[in-house]
């Protein structure tokens, strides 16, 4: 999830509408200031309590039918299990592979991502509904890290997580079909600074490798994929990258290796280097991007550690199969 939005909630016409009634003004520091957690979540539960039970049946079908978050998507369950099962296949073996809570905790996408808290829904409970594996992946990559940090304080030993998961956002999309959810795929691999870019160097190339044989298991056609630096030191990371995949057990013939300095998206979101993938169907065919990644600071902040590294890549699991 890239590209936060600005502004404030409160500069909304529709939030000051809400507040302009009588004895409202101080509602929303009430609310957002003044009740603890606990008693906020007391309080949103009741009301939705007695908002459920003055709702029919017929109002929870017209819901159904006309609210986008409850639409199923429109792919096919049997198409989507077996692209997982090849993302799954195409795994390095050093990786481990999770079953996440549909759920993280409030703020995760604001605070790690970072990401505009109205593109995610929250709960009544102080969760909200998980709209990245990735920011998942990497609060358990950070939760095992700090582990290992515990008992060796220069512990290197690096931690990869992959998972699939059905993710939720709440901003309108303009594709044709899009629904707010969709199947997102994940993998993060976190460890820590040793010098040289080393880690950047093997974990990149890594998740590189990864892409290539994505593509080619699901079927999604060539793949093109593509380098930007977004500071200096990306310059010898993205020469030792080329070095490394241009022998025999580099990328393989079906895929292109370029550069993208020009990349606008994703600057203030990931640190050094980002990179796309995108699947070229067929000769002279459009390319279309399946699959976003980086390097963050996630971890860092996480764990309170500026020598911790953390690399994370999402792939669209309807893309590859459409």
């Amino acid at each position: 999830m890239t590209n936060p939005t600005p502004g404030d909630a409160g500069d909304g016409p529709a939030l000051r509408r809400i507040l302009a009634g009588p004895g409202r003004p101080e509602l929303l520091r009430l609310l957002a200031e003044e009740l603890s957690g606990t008693d906020l979540t007391t309080l949103l539960l009741e009301a939705t309590r007695r908002r459920a039970e003055r709702t029919t049946p017929a109002e929870v079908m017209r819901r159904y039918r006309t609210d986008r978050f409850t639409a199923p998507a429109e792919v096919d369950l049997v198409r989507l299990r077996r692209a997982e099962d090849a993302l799954i296949d195409a795994l390095p073996p050093d990786f481990r592979t999770l079953v996440p809570a549909p759920l993280v905790p409030l703020a995760t996408h604001t605070a790690v991502g970072p990401v505009d808290a109205r593109k995610v829904v929250a709960t009544v409970r102080g969760t909200e509904v998980a709209a990245d594996p990735t920011n998942t992946l990497a609060l358990e990559a950070a939760r095992r890290r700090a582990r290992l940090l515990a008992a060796d304080p220069r512990s290197a030993t690096p931690v990869r997580l992959a998972t699939t998961q059905r993710v939720v956002r709440a901003q309108q999309f303009a594709a044709p079909g899009a629904t707010a959810h969709f199947q997102l795929f994940g993998l993060v691999s976190a460890g820590r600074d040793t010098g040289g870019l080393a880690f950047e160097r093997q974990h990149l190339v890594e998740h590189l490798r990864f892409a290539a044989r994505a593509l080619a298991r699901t079927g999604a056609g060539r793949a093109e994929i593509r380098l930007t630096g977004l500071d200096p030191s990306a310059a010898p990371l993205i020469a030792r990258v080329h070095e490394a995949l241009a022998g025999a057990d580099g990328l393989g013939p079906a895929v292109d290796l370029v550069e993208d300095p020009d990349r606008a998206s994703g600057r203030g979101y990931y640190t050094r280097l980002c990179y796309k993938v995108f699947a070229v169907p067929a000769a002279g065919a459009a390319p279309v991007e399946v699959a976003d990644g980086g390097f963050v600071d996630w971890t860092q902040r996480l764990t309170g550690n500026r020598k911790e590294r953390l690399l994370i890549g999402g792939y669209g699991v309807e893309r590859l199969i459409a």
